[in-house]
């Protein structure tokens, strides 16, 4: 490394400005627009005309096909000329620490938390105004996501940052809030590109009514474990109902407050993997099952391209840096043969090395360049890890969904033998009571059982269609996502490329006429 820059501006002919704020280590440089946060928005390119010769018109026709209909659900910004079309854009901004003066933490900074300004502009319909701002709390993306989970079974439901308390005790705290600002933002903008969830209500409640989110919050699993752990002996003894209620067979068991509930569901599930008969309902959905397994593969393939990208980004962030080292270790270099030249040609030589000084220097600010393109481009693979998660939830919603179907078929079967049994006992008893109450009672918990397993099957078949739907979107959107990206990547190291070859060609042709002297 130099040693001061005034040592860098005492060469008259080097390109100061270059060397000082384009260095690959300068912190101007780290904090510029061009490099800073490039996960923050999606990849884009200036000029396609290099990758444009590897895509054939039917292929181009297509891609804008599917660009156009994305842009009709109108993701960001209002188009140009055209403000009849839907746009929702969302910004995370501002971060605010709070006190919550109700709280009795003992803990030092125990009652205080951050809170995000979240402004949205639209001209949806449902919305207050085309500009909205409201303050948020993780506390309140948390809800939301559990409200939407709730709602949209069998929707590919971008899954939300996660609340790690480690990396804020490791990290410095700034650092932190800024990296979860753009996480959550990130996260809206991925719910509002959604065709069904940018038009729910949990969604435009989160996003426009202030104050206090209006939306139930969640019970800790905790706490829901101890209600269910509470009502299961009085389950067991008769003492509180022990049936699914219909509103109840439209959510999932795993919620925890009826563990008798989620017992026999674990019972249903082991007699399906393990049981020498065939459950009361499968899936027979062949082409679902297809998907699915290719889902699941396209993710690990995934998983090493995203590695893999990784990689990449690293090695050219190496070449960038080590170039640059290189270019002030040349100049340094220049420094000392001026400092003691005698003859003529020391000082010639002294200039050429210069000359490649500040060529290796501004290479390295345009492997930074790539490199930061690169980022931006190849994020698409983590996005659509993501998306992977989402569909893997979709999917556990669908098979809890059948689940609850079986467990309900199976316990009607049950009561209806029971029933059979009660009336024939009940036959047998010269002079028996027709109007057993313990029959009574039986006929009421197999209709109620019966009314549950018809909403849960309907649940069932909804979260089937909406799997339909959403496997379709994503074959869609999928080859819009990776032909934009590929087309990028290849734009950005052709144009990388060409600006090397430019600079080190100008170098070579004016060291031309001193390498001929030489020989």
């Amino acid at each position: 490394m130099m040693g001061s820059v005034s040592e860098i501006q005492g060469s008259d002919d080097l390109d100061s400005e270059t060397l000082i704020f384009n260095h690959p280590l300068s912190d101007s440089v780290s904090g510029s627009g061009s490099v800073s946060d490039p996960l923050t928005s999606s990849p884009h390119f200036d000029d396609l005309e290099y990758s444009d010769v590897f895509i054939s018109e039917k292929d181009k026709n297509k891609d804008k096909d599917t660009e156009n209909d994305r842009d009709s659900n109108g993701i960001g910004s209002p188009p140009n000329g055209n403000s009849s079309l839907e746009y929702l854009r969302i910004t995370v901004s501002n971060p605010q620490k709070e006190v919550e003066l109700s709280s009795n933490s003992i803990v030092p900074g125990g009652n205080s938390y951050v809170t995000y300004l979240v402004t949205t502009k639209t001209n949806m319909s449902g919305f207050g105004g085309a500009q909205v701002t409201v303050r948020r709390r993780f506390k309140d993306f948390m809800t939301l996501a559990d409200r939407l989970a709730e709602a949209y079974r069998g929707f590919f439901i971008p899954p939300r940052p996660d609340k790690s308390v480690v990396e804020s005790q490791v990290m410095q705290k700034q650092e932190f809030v800024e990296q979860r600002c753009v996480a959550l933002e990130k996260y809206l903008r991925k719910l509002g590109e959604h065709p069904v969830i940018r038009k729910s209500d949990e969604l435009r409640v989160f996003l426009q009514v202030p104050g206090k989110l209006p939306l139930p919050t969640s019970t800790d699993v905790a706490s829901r474990m101890l209600d269910g752990a509470a009502k299961l002996p009085m389950q067991l003894f008769g003492e509180s109902r022990s049936f699914v209620a219909p509103h109840e067979a439209v959510q999932p068991a795993k919620g925890g407050r009826d563990l008798m509930r989620l017992f026999r569901e674990l019972k249903q599930s082991v007699t399906n993997d393990w049981g020498n008969s065939k459950p009361p309902l499968v899936e027979e959905d062949k082409e679902f099952l297809e998907k699915k397994g290719k889902l699941l593969d396209f993710e690990l393939h995934l998983t090493e391209a995203s590695k893999q990208a990784e990689s990449l980004v690293k090695a050219q962030q190496d070449m960038a840096d080590t170039m640059g080292e290189l270019g002030l270790s040349f100049i340094k270099l220049t420094k000392f043969e001026n400092e003691t030249a005698i003859l003529d040609t020391q000082k010639t030589r002294a200039t050429e090395i210069k000359n490649i000084a500040t060529a290796a220097v501004k290479g390295s600010r345009v492997h930074r360049e790539l490199n930061a393109k690169t980022v931006k481009n190849l994020d698409t693979l983590h996005e659509y890890l993501g998306v992977s998660l989402a569909a893997r939830n979709a999917y556990s919603d669908r098979a809890n969904a059948l689940l609850t179907v079986q467990t309900l078929l199976s316990e009607l079967s049950s009561l209806q033998l029971k029933a059979e049994k009660l009336e024939a006992a009940s036959s047998k008893v010269f002079g028996g009571d027709k109007s057993n109450p313990k029959m009574a009672e039986l006929k009421e918990t197999i209709k109620i059982t019966e009314d549950s397993k018809n909403c849960a099957v309907r649940e069932y078949e909804r979260i089937k269609e909406n799997n339909r739907s959403e496997l379709e979107r994503l074959d869609k959107e999928k080859r819009s996502d990776f032909l934009n990206m590929l087309k990028g990547f290849v734009h950005d190291q052709v144009n990388c490329a060409e600006k090397m070859s430019n600079l080190w060609s100008r170098v070579a042709e004016d060291t031309r006429g001193y390498a001929k002297t030489s020989s």
